[in-house]
């Protein structure tokens, strides 16, 4: 499935694989690489930094970084907070997913938090177990003023 001409947010779990050139890199490559229709939400530029930086080192960290910002990078506010407090879902994940609504992007990602959502690419993690939990259907975001 190739991006499309919204915007794509992509999640860490997406950027990780395609960065180790996983199974289901190609899936989020054409998305990653649009870096006009490319956001980032600061999560995902810390999660992905500091995975680097524990496994690959300081420079190959700084390197993603860098390649991260070719894209659009989205602040963590006091509104996006809000927003994300309204998904039944970790942390990280509801502040992707509200950077995503509040602008109407796409969400790709293996994570299977996002599964079944509106406007999200989810593509299950190759070789691995489906979930064992049950999660809630997410609060609907309040209406853009």
């Amino acid at each position: 499935m190739a991006a499309t001409k919204l915007l794509n947010v992509v999640d860490s779990s997406a950027w990780l694989e395609y960065l180790t050139n996983g199974p289901q890199a190609p899936k989020f490559a054409a998305a990653i690489e649009d870096s006009e229709r490319l956001i980032v939400p600061a999560i995902v530029l810390y999660e992905v930094f500091k995975k680097v930086l524990r496994e690959r080192g300081e420079q190959q960290a700084l390197q993603v970084a860098a390649a991260m910002h070719a894209g659009t990078i989205v602040p963590v506010d006091a509104a996006l907070t809000l927003d994300a407090a309204r998904y039944a879902m970790p942390l990280a994940d509801s502040l992707v997913y509200a950077t995503a609504q509040q602008i109407g992007a796409l969400v790709w990602t293996q994570d299977d938090d996002f599964s079944g959502l509106p406007n999200v690419h989810y593509f299950a993690k190759t070789g691995a177990a489906p979930a064992a939990k049950t999660r809630r259907r997410p609060v609907p975001s309040p209406r853009k003023k």
